[in-house]
């Protein structure tokens, strides 16, 4: 069973930065893809980075220059989050796909203006 853990989020003022951490256990196949989605309150969830088990790296228009994705030891995932607006306020979900897609249970960021 594959789960997945996030942390780090916050409250922080505009301009200000967040790192989110994803740690993940269970069995991850080698050949993945694991990366951070959003969702703000009234709209739907929308893919903000991903990052392949080759390190190819994917990021959403909004947030190109100001996050980066990143992996560490045992499938872990990191979000550098700069440079913060108030619209990048939402919840955040971790994620993983290989054979199946796997979710956290999301982390929570207010950006105030």
């Amino acid at each position: 069973q594959v789960q997945l853990v996030e942390s780090g989020g916050g409250l922080v003022q505009a301009g200000g930065s967040l790192r989110l951490s994803c740690a993940a256990s269970g069995t991850i196949l080698s050949n993945n893809a694991m990366g951070w989605y959003r969702q703000a309150p009234g709209k739907s969830r929308e893919l903000v980075a991903v990052i392949t088990s080759g390190g190819n790296t994917n990021y959403a228009d909004s947030v190109k220059g100001r996050f980066t994705i990143s992996r560490g030891a045992k499938s872990a995932v990191y979000l550098q989050m700069n440079s913060l607006k108030p619209e990048d306020t939402a919840v955040y979900y971790c994620y993983a796909t290989f054979s199946n897609t796997y979710w956290g249970q999301g982390t929570q960021v207010t950006v105030s203006s």
